[in-house]
């Protein structure tokens, strides 16, 4: 048995707030009885997938909580194009809280003194937070200080990827200038947000240090910190990017290296090291009763005939050498081409582009080698489009939600975006907060991306349901789930200029007296990269960013009376819940 509901939320000039933004619409006639009462309501959860694995642990039951909506007044109707079934019972996977993360820096500034900064990011709730900084993690003594520098085996300077000699400049996790944050405010930051930890440590050190033996005065370092942590942190990284040719240690000078390493790092180096890293760092949590889990890093896509010979083999090398020492394996993906002046049709494409096409990959990756399969984390994604404010305009902010249904319905354990703040670099900027430099916006204002990320998880339940969806072309993308409270929806995406008119039947579901629903869309400054986001009509009183009283805003509300059709105006994002009866 089953009953139809068809939601449609309608668009008219009627419809539009400030700045053309659409204001939401009660449906049409609600002529066909809904039926209250469905016995087949079943829902079963899958066997947990490998690839989320220990991640999953994290999860509990989630109970949607809106304020009270807003009572919207009937309007006409237009003609549906597209229709979506959603069915209730057939769980696609148990979603991860881990998946909602972010990355902090060094960079950040001490930013626990911070109070707005610190309530924008516990009402993100992501959950999990990575630390120390990307790049500079190869780069970072955990316990160094500028009065108690780096090791004495780490040397002043280092060679880039052409082999030139340069500065370490080394990072101290106890440098309490303004600038930076230490290792203890990082603590704190997860304290202060109700997240836990991913921790990323030094893996260049096992590359460039002249000691007898560099891996074990690097896994040294790694697992003092273990110990220092104290079971805080179960997520360990070792290394960042570490095939890359932009990495600390990526080359070495060999006549410096007392342990028989090559000039440049190979994926068989890396994964027999990180066998080493493992050995120290889980003597040390045994040792104070935690439990940890170990990941290493493994190249997110095929390689291209221009890549250098580190990469082409780097996946090879990890998996004939690491074994059972990784718990789980790491990727990045910055999605859009690197350096391109990308267009917000580019950009939403590989939203839901490259999620599975990664994961794909890894799976053949582990076949190929006879390796077994691990849980996955993408502990930074982001999109790497330069020349159009592109990152920091509400087309990042869609982007993000489709990113978000595609780790979540092609099963990560864990995923982490890329960043928290950053620098403005003239509209480049991948940080979700102003970090103060931008010029038209206060410090530590969010960028549109937050409002975008901020209601998914506010809108998206605990399990990610079956839907199919019958569409007039490819651009209007779902993403359905149910609340452990009892209440189904979705989100549905229009990655395109045109009105899509959609009518939605619930499977299995018995339906509650009400349904509500949020809009966001963007405004018309700097087409079609727009700095602002609308929450149902409410915008920015800054030239950028979204509605200052966001977890206010009460959702537009209608009677679950019958018959409902909903528009999702052109380029928006629409998040619709729901009652259980």
């Amino acid at each position: 048995m089953r009953f139809p509901l068809v939601f449609i939320l309608l668009l008219g000039t009627a419809a539009c707030g400030k700045h053309g933004s659409p204001q939401p619409n009660n449906p049409g006639n609600n002529s066909n009885p809904v039926r209250h009462v469905d016995s087949n309501y079943n829902p079963v959860d899958p066997v947990p997938p490998v690839t989320i694995g220990f991640f999953g642990n994290a999860w509990t039951p989630r109970t949607l909580s809106l304020p009270a909506d807003s009572p919207v007044a009937n309007s006409s109707t237009l003609a549906v194009s597209d229709s979506l079934v959603i069915d209730v019972n057939k769980v696609l996977a148990k979603v991860p809280p881990t998946i909602y993360g972010n990355n902090s820096n060094l960079w950040m500034g001490q930013i626990i003194t911070q109070p707005s900064l610190m309530q924008y990011i516990k009402d993100l709730s992501p959950n999990i937070i990575r630390a120390p900084a990307g790049s500079n993690s190869d780069l970072y003594f955990w316990n160094g200080s500028d009065a108690r520098p780096k090791p004495s085996d780490a040397p002043d300077s280092i060679l880039d990827l052409n082999g030139n000699s340069i500065p370490i400049n080394a990072w101290y996790g106890d440098n309490t200038q303004d600038w930076t944050l230490t290792l203890a405010n990082y603590y704190t930051l997860l304290a202060q947000t109700n997240s836990t930890g991913i921790i990323t440590v030094n893996y260049g050190y096992a590359r460039y240090s002249t000691g007898a033996s560099p891996v074990d005065s690097a896994a040294h370092l790694a697992a003092d910190w273990v110990r220092y942590d104290n079971g805080r942190t179960k997520f360990w990284e070792i290394g960042n990017e570490t095939y890359g040719n932009w990495e600390a240690g990526y080359r070495i000078d060999p006549a410096k290296n007392r342990d028989g390493q090559p000039a440049i790092v190979t994926g068989a180096l890396y994964g027999r090291h990180v066998k080493v890293f493992a050995d120290s760092m889980r003597a040390a949590a045994n040792a104070t009763g935690a439990t940890i889990y170990i990941g290493a890093t493994l190249y997110s896509s095929q390689p291209q005939s221009y890549d250098n010979s580190t990469v082409q083999n780097w996946n090879q090398g990890v998996l004939a050498n690491v074994g059972s020492a990784a718990d789980y394996y790491i990727v990045h993906d910055y999605f859009t081409a690197y350096n391109a002046n990308s267009t917000a049709p580019d950009i939403l494409a590989t939203g839901t582009g490259e999620p599975p096409k990664v994961m794909s990959f890894l799976k053949q990756q582990w076949q190929s080698a006879g390796a077994a399969a691990k849980p996955v984390a993408m502990t930074e994604w982001n999109i790497q489009a330069v020349g159009s404010k592109q990152n920091t305009s509400y087309i990042a902010g869609i982007h993000a939600v489709l990113a978000l249904g595609g780790f979540i319905k092609n099963q990560y354990g864990e995923a982490s975006r890329w960043d928290l703040a950053n620098a403005w670099a003239n509209g480049d900027d991948m940080g979700m907060f102003n970090v103060g430099d931008q010029p038209d916006a206060p410090k530590w204002n969010p960028r549109p991306a937050f409002y975008y990320m901020y209601y998914f998880q506010k809108c998206v339940g605990d399990r990610l349901v079956d839907d199919s969806l019958k569409k007039a072309d490819n651009d209007l993308i779902t993403y359905s789930s149910t609340f452990s409270s009892g209440q189904a929806g979705t989100v549905l995406v229009n990655r395109s200029t045109a009105i899509h008119v959609v009518s939605i039947d619930f499977q299995h579901f018995p339906a509650g007296a009400r349904y509500h629903w949020y809009i966001l869309t963007g405004g018309t400054d700097n087409a079609p990269f727009s700095g602002k986001v609308y929450v149902n009509g409410a915008g920015p009183t800054t030239a950028t960013g979204g509605p200052p009283d966001y977890a206010s805003i009460r959702p537009a509300g209608a009677a679950l009376t019958g018959t409902i059709n909903i528009t999702v105006p052109p380029m928006s994002v629409v998040y619709l819940v729901a009652d259980k009866k």
